[in-house]
């Protein structure tokens, strides 16, 4: 599968806390947020983005230490609280009054977190392989590569390992996508691939696991209540469950849903079904009738 690289100027914008942070801004229509997953950035986006824009105008934003965003100097600071006010001030900077937002994993906890926190400022949510129950085996296959460079020397090189390391969780994927995706994860070095993070991510995520201060995101999830919300779960996804995808329908038989066939998390976000759940969570955020209640 073959995807097109929109190439767009970079923008920045200053936090409350004087962090310099990288987005990009295309399109026309309902703004819709693109919040990345935990060690990704704006490119999480780049096989989705030519489908997107049929739809919206297209924001995405490379959170505080990743992509082109400054990395923060104080690590405690990489956490969904301040990553969400973090969107809230893109938001008044571009003069948006409310937006939809498309979460990919990280990026679906702090949509929920703004859902409990700004509500008003939402137009609806879609979540990408992300719910209010993240597994303990997911969250073990994050900790093995979190922080830690690539071992990969070349992109070549990485997409001949990953076709086989992934095939089980993302079979029939050509190796032209991997090595795309590659390119959308890491960058060329002197002497091999490397981070486009701060790897002190990796001493924020174990500190806060080791805690047990993580927040009840059904809580969170519930937040939602009265927004549009769409979710895409990756068929053999090793984060979002399928009894935590049933629990999250039953709460809210309204949600949009599809499973992304041979995927695991996370699907890449231009499959069929993403593409059809896009159209129907487009028209269910343009509805006039839909309107987000009031924050508690």
């Amino acid at each position: 599968m073959s995807h097109t690289i929109y190439e767009t100027e970079i923008s920045y914008f200053t936090t409350e806390d004087g962090l310099r942070l990288a987005y990009d801004d295309v399109g026309e229509g309902v703004p819709l947020l693109c919040l990345a997953g935990l060690t990704r950035n704006t490119n999480d986006f780049n096989f989705a983005r030519p489908h997107l824009l049929k739809y919206f105008r297209v924001i995405r934003l490379d959170s505080r230490g990743r992509g082109k965003s400054q990395f923060d100097t104080d690590y405690h600071n990489y956490n969904v609280l301040t990553e969400a006010r973090d969107v809230i001030a893109l938001m008044d900077h571009l003069g948006i009054e409310r937006a939809a937002t498309l979460g990919t994993s990280r990026g679906g906890i702090i949509s929920m977190m703004i859902a409990a926190s700004h509500k008003e400022r939402l137009l609806g949510v879609f979540l990408n392989d992300i719910g209010a129950l993240v597994e303990p085996e997911g969250l073990a296959n994050i900790c093995s590569y979190l922080g830690i460079p690539p071992k990969y020397k070349t992109f070549d090189e990485a997409a001949d390992q990953m076709s086989y390391a992934y095939a089980k969780r993302f079979p029939g994927v050509s190796r032209e996508r991997w090595y795309a995706q590659a390119k959308n994860l890491w960058r060329q070095g002197e002497n091999g691939l490397e981070l486009t993070y701060d790897p002190l991510l990796r001493r924020m995520f174990l500190e806060q696991s080791a805690s047990g201060t993580l927040p009840d995101m059904w809580l969170s999830f519930d937040a939602l209540q009265g927004l549009p919300l769409a979710l895409l779960r990756g068929e053999f996804s090793d984060i979002l469950s399928q009894e935590t995808a049933d629990e999250m329908r039953r709460r809210r038989p309204d949600m949009l849903y599809a499973t992304a066939k041979n995927r695991g998390h996370v699907p890449f976000l231009d499959e069929p079904e993403a593409l059809d759940l896009y159209a129907r969570f487009a028209a269910a955020v343009s509805r006039p009738a839909i309107s987000a209640p009031a924050a508690s």
